[in-house]
């Protein structure tokens, strides 16, 4: 079954969607969801999270503005992230004061936070295909050296090397340190 028709499927609200989603897609949101989750019963949680999620959001997807594989893993990382910040809070034992100010950013930091991502959207769009896709395994898909090492027949040194070089020409990008 391809993905057009697992995504009517569930655009239907027919449940075999799901089991379809978890039978050819299961194992691509277990690889985004399992670098950011250690604990194998957190990453079953999450599991049964973002397929909830994508039933519950199918009617966001849009295949204009990217690919069904690119919405479907930011629906896993992004659960797993917010698994991974609930566990954060919760497992710390701390209460928190009943006046402490809340952790929202103020509307001028939304506007400044918006106006970064875009920044470093176009600056990422500039870079090559191969160092975009480096880019994210490393930082987006938060993979460890060694796994995208391994992936890409590179030594960890070579791939620290190139993420190195990476970093560098992005901030030259951004306008930061660097500036030649």
């Amino acid at each position: 079954m391809g993905e057009g028709e697992i995504v009517e499927l569930l655009l239907r609200r027919d449940e075999t969607g799901m089991q379809e989603l978890l039978l050819h897609y299961g194992p691509l949101m277990k690889y985004v969801i399992a670098p950011i989750l250690p604990n194998p019963q957190d990453r079953e949680d999450c599991l049964s999270e973002t397929v909830l999620r994508v039933w519950e959001k199918i009617g966001q997807f849009d295949g204009t503005r990217g690919s069904w594989t690119a919405w479907l893993t930011a629906v896993a990382r992004n659960t797993a992230l917010n698994h991974a910040r609930h566990n954060a809070r919760h497992d710390s034992g701390e209460t928190v004061p009943e006046h402490t100010p809340s952790q929202e950013p103020t509307p001028e930091e939304t506007v400044l936070l918006r106006e970064r991502q875009k920044a470093v959207r176009v600056a990422l769009e500039r870079l090559s295909n191969e160092d975009r896709i480096l880019f994210y395994r490393k930082y987006y898909y938060m993979q460890p050296t060694a796994q995208i090492a391994a992936e890409l027949g590179l030594t960890q040194r070579a791939v620290e090397g190139r993420l190195y070089r990476l970093k560098k020409h992005l901030r030259r990008l951004l306008g930061g340190e660097d500036r030649a």
